[in-house]
């Protein structure tokens, strides 16, 4: 049976690399992201974890990208997204005040509309559970 590839998934990790807490997540997601590749090469019919194309930068985002990831992690947690912001705009407005006001590591799943602006390996596992649940057919 022929079937279309999919594209790779896009997970960007917007990281500090003098952050202990960047260097952690960045060390999970790659670790994620092999064993998710090696999983897919031994059995192409059920991958444990859907293969993904992992970038990770030290630039800050775009204004564009800051307020697709205040969407995706939504209002309730914007202040852990920029430091001292508890509204979109006044999140926009610190972020181009002080790029450094945007907090790091943030993980973004941009196919899924998944967002985590933390540390917490059971947080972005979930994010990544859920996008593997996701495309289940």
């Amino acid at each position: 049976m022929f079937r279309f590839h999919k594209t790779l998934d896009i997970v960007t990790l917007f990281h500090k690399a003098s952050s202990p807490a960047s260097t952690r997540v960045a060390t999970l997601l790659k670790n994620i992201s092999a064993k998710a590749t090696e999983t897919a090469t031994e059995d192409q019919a059920k991958p444990s974890r859907p293969v993904f194309e992992l970038n990770i930068t030290e630039d800050p985002p775009t204004t564009d990208q800051l307020k697709t990831i205040l969407e995706y992690v939504g209002k309730n947690k914007i202040g852990s997204v920029v430091q001292g912001a508890s509204t979109e705009n006044e999140a926009l407005k610190k972020f181009r005040e002080n790029q450094e006001n945007f907090k790091r590591p943030v993980v973004v799943d941009w196919n899924n509309g998944k967002a985590v602006a933390s540390d917490k390996e059971s947080e972005i596992l979930k994010m990544l559970e859920q996008e593997s649940n996701n495309n289940k057919e």
